[in-house]
């Protein structure tokens, strides 16, 4: 061009200047303009405004804040003054770099020119001042600021800016508005957000996609998909395009409310409106896949990403890693990792901390350990994602001290605890019983400034209903007060807490006022409700409830199957029990195996075994294969109708056909042989059992030790009991009740008594029949005449003593403990204790739960104990 004789003017080295900035090589863009400069004061090139500010604007973007400062001071020098373009570069130069504080003092320099317009800096030399130029902060210049700050979560600095603006005159545009819009949903603030759309309208400021995204991502987020359905009808009326965007927030919103179905229909709308899908619609697709479980649908997406050319990112990876940790499925993580590095896609905090996370989760906390090293040895410094794996991983061993050390030293280094962290840590100290300290954190972090949002709440409510600190509706009331709107798992949380305590009434008033807040029960909701009304025997209530959850797309579960037939067989008729099942079976329960297994076991149990043995034929007939479950249910029928013949015989067809017994089948051939006094035959069925490698467990040994007790060979039992404590497992009470029984029958009530010792040693509580069974034997061993009367009373000394103590512990003595205590006393001339002990349990007013404490309790049992002594 120059050789051509074509004389280059400023707008030529200003597109010069540009192009060298944004290919970085700032030296060159510098030497073009020192050419300016310098030119003879023939050239018709200059610099100009435009010039500086290109420059200025290419240092911004770079991030190189202190050589866009000198720029513009030389600038100045050559009386070039800066307009509001140069002011609006450096705002959001300092924004870009995350320097508010910055970008401010820009704002408030060309705030100060306004009302100052003597100040040197902005002025040339001694210029008068009519030649001085004041500079207006525009519409950019607050919308940049704005932005920046709703990016980062400062939405109470964006606000105050907004207001400011308006108060000057400056109106907003439509990403003014967007940038708010977004920032209020960030914060949970969606009704606001929400009024400020309806202000943009007003203001006839046009909301473009943008400005609905943001709320449509929020409403779906929080699972009110049928309000984000209702503005998306907005975006259609106002002539505004569906894009990826939308279709991406409406999916994901999907994914996280639970309707995978309804979310991978939206995905397949994309390619009927013409529009691709981009990695951040796939990675939603996978994230939402992922979290529902379905890892190789994931795995299918993200080959179709790359089959695609569609490049996963980072996010991409982490989901698909997240996914393999939830599953426990650490070898693939870790392959998936290398995966993405050889690919150039570097893990971020998040991979690692998912990673580190699945360590800790599997018990592999030195390969943690390593991963946090290698992480660090990335350059990868530690943040609060790092932060929570390692408080998660003290939570789950209820170590609480080692996670305050943790915070401690994490905080000492410069890092703030977010909301997150202290939600780990106060849920932590609920976890572990402290709810004082829960309460202090929850208190600390309120007074940080960082405050509660819903998932935080939930945690604290949750905590403080488990402990029985307050009443459902008190915590209830106070989520309104912080404004915070209720999600699924807060009614969750609610409701399960009604029906613990029994007001089933309460927890269906929720159940209405779930959805009258647009939030859809979802299974855990349809599950805690239908367990509470069973609890209650309220059969018919979660029926009904069931068939409102059907209308909604819900189908019954297997665990509330169970539940439900588990409460009709109280009333202990079959009929009702298979009418019960089949209306489940009506309102979309899956005939299943394990439906069917549900079924026979439960009529099984209750000794129905011909109605169960029908229920199986028609599983047969439907090309449902039963499995071993389904015949030690049929074997337990026939040892409860005491037809061990016939159990034995279905047992020797199992064998026939295949099939594996496990030890729920030689446990319940074993009980059944005890029950009929089979006793060489079940020594047989041991040995048989040992032989095809079946371990006996702790099941084994409670039916061999009350086996050999009921019958009175204690010295068998006893035996027998310490095999069992040497292998390693716990007795329960029932085994210990039976060798205390066997003890008892045969007056041995020193070993009893040791046995009752021995048994509180390995932390297994008596219960009401442990101290029946010992009251009663100490009665009966004072009872026999040719006892002397010193060991008389000494026998009645200890039942008293038990009994106290049974009352005190809250247990209530048997009918027939009371009447043989009363009997003993009577028969020892005690005629007026035993009819003020007859009268004391019987009194209406008696309570387990107040006992402790009872003047009428203390002033009985102590006097009397003193006579018996």
């Amino acid at each position: 061009m120059i050789k051509k004789g074509i004389p280059a003017d400023s707008y030529t080295y200003n597109i010069l200047i540009r192009g060298f900035c944004d290919a970085g090589l700032f030296s060159s863009a510098e030497s073009i303009l020192d050419t300016l400069i310098n030119c003879d004061g023939g050239s018709a090139a200059k610099p100009d405004v435009t010039t500086f500010n290109t420059l200025i604007n290419g240092y911004c973007k770079a991030g190189l804040m202190d050589n866009a400062h000198r720029v513009m001071e030389d600038m100045q020098k050559m009386q070039i003054l800066p307009d509001i373009i140069t002011h609006n570069i450096l705002v959001d130069g300092f924004c870009r770099a995350g320097d508010f504080f910055g970008a401010r003092n820009v704002l408030k320099r060309i705030l100060d020119l306004q009302s100052d317009v003597s100040d040197s800096e902005y002025h040339q030399g001694s210029a008068e001042i009519t030649n001085a130029a004041v500079i207006q902060p525009n519409v950019t210049t607050y919308t940049t600021l704005i932005a920046a700050y709703c990016k980062q979560e400062g939405i109470e600095e964006a606000l105050d800016l907004y207001q400011d603006m308006v108060t000057r005159g400056i109106l907003p545009d439509f990403v003014t508005y967007t940038s708010i819009i977004s920032g209020l949903c960030k914060s949970g603030r969606l009704e606001e957000a929400q009024a400020l759309l309806t202000e943009m309208k007003q203001m006839e400021v046009e909301p473009n996609h943008v400005s609905f995204s943001a709320i449509i991502d929020k409403l779906s987020k929080d699972g009110n998909q049928m309000e984000a359905f209702a503005f998306l009808t907005q975006v259609i009326i106002h002539g505004l395009l569906l894009d990826v965007v939308l279709y991406t927030s409406l999916m994901d919103g999907l994914f996280k409310a639970g309707k995978k179905k309804e979310a991978e229909d939206m995905f397949k709308a994309l390619s009927r409106h013409n529009i691709s899908p981009n990695h951040i619609t796939y990675t939603a697709l996978i994230d939402g896949h992922c979290k529902s479980g379905d890892i190789k649908v994931a795995e299918s997406i993200l080959q179709e990403m790359e089959d695609k050319s569609v490049n996963p990112n980072v996010i991409t990876y982490s989901s698909m890693i997240n996914g393999y940790v939830k599953e426990g499925n650490l070898g693939k993580a870790f392959s998936l990792m290398r995966k993405m590095v050889h690919e150039n896609v570097l893990p971020n905090s998040v991979t690692y901390g998912t990673l580190l996370n699945g360590c800790f989760v599997a018990g592999k906390k030195e390969h943690g350990l390593r991963l946090y090293k290698e992480m660090q040895m990335q350059g990868l410094d530690e943040n609060n994602f790092i932060v929570d794996a390692f408080v998660n991983s003290y939570k789950r061993d209820q170590n609480m001290d080692d996670a305050v050390k943790l915070l401690q030293d994490v905080m000492s280094r410069g890092i703030s605890l977010d909301r997150i962290n202290y939600t780990n840590l106060m849920d932590g100290y609920f976890r572990v019983g402290n709810v004082s300290a829960a309460l202090n954190l929850a208190q600390e972090f309120t007074e940080k400034g960082i405050g509660f949002d819903t998932v935080a709440f939930n945690v604290l409510m949750s905590g403080l209903l488990k402990h029985g600190k307050y009443e459902p509706g008190s915590v209830y009331d106070g989520l309104k007060q912080l404004n915070l709107a209720p999600d699924a798992a807060t009614f969750n949380i609610m409701i399960h807490a009604y029906c613990r305590d029994g007001k089933v009434v309460d927890a269906l008033k929720l159940w209405d006022e779930m959805k009258s807040h647009g939030q859809m029960p979802n299974y855990v909701t349809c599950n805690i409700l239908v367990t509470g009304l069973c609890k209650y025997d309220k059969v018919d209530e979660a029926l009904s409830l069931l068939n409102d959850m059907s209308v909604m797309g819900f189908r019954p579960t297997s665990s509330i199957h169970r539940a439900i037939l588990e409460t009709a067989s109280k009333l202990r008729r079959a009929a009702v029990i298979i009418q019960v099942h089949e209306q489940l079976l009506a309102m979309g329960l899956e005939a299943n195996r394990v439906s069917y297994n549900t079924l026979i076991y439960i009529l099984c149990r209750l000794g129905m075994t011909k109605i169960a043995f029908a229920v199986y034929r028609s599983m047969i007939d439907k090309y449902i294969p039963a499995d071993i479950v389904t015949y030690n249910s049929l074997i337990l029928g026939y040892c409860k109708s005491s037809h061990v013949k016939k159990a034995l015989e279905l047992y020797s067809q199992v064998l026939g056909w295949g099939l594996s017994p496990n030890v729920v089948t030689y446990n319940t051939l074993l009980d059944g042989l005890f029950s009929v006094g089979l006793i060489k035959e079940a020594g047989e069925l041991v040995d048989e059992m040992r032989g095809r490698g079946v371990a006996p467990n702790g099941v084994t040994y409670y039916v061999m030790v009350s086996g050999f007790a009921k019958i009175g060979n204690v010295k068998e039992s006893i035996r027998l009991y310490c095999e069992m404590v040497c292998k390693g497992f716990i007795p329960t009470v029932g085994a210990y009740n039976r060798l205390i029984h066997a003890f008892a029958q045969t007056g041995k009530m020193n070993q009893a008594r040791e046995l009752m010792s021995e048994m509180q040693f390995r932390g297994t509580s008596p219960n009401s029949s442990t101290y029946d069974i010992l009251i009663v034997g100490w009665c009966n061993l004072s009872d026999q005449p040719d006892i002397e009367k010193v060991l008389k009373r000494s026998y009645r000394g200890e039942a008293m003593k038990l009994l106290k103590e049974m009352t005190d512990k809250g247990l209530v003595p048997a009918d027939n403990t009371v009447s043989c205590m009363c009997s003993t006393l009577a028969g020892a001339g005690k005629r007026g204790v035993a009819l003020r002990l007859k009268e004391y349990f019987n009194r209406s007013d008696y309570d387990t739960n107040s006992v402790r404490g009872d003047a009428q309790h203390e002033l009985f049992f102590e006097g009397d104990l003193e006579v018996e002594s």
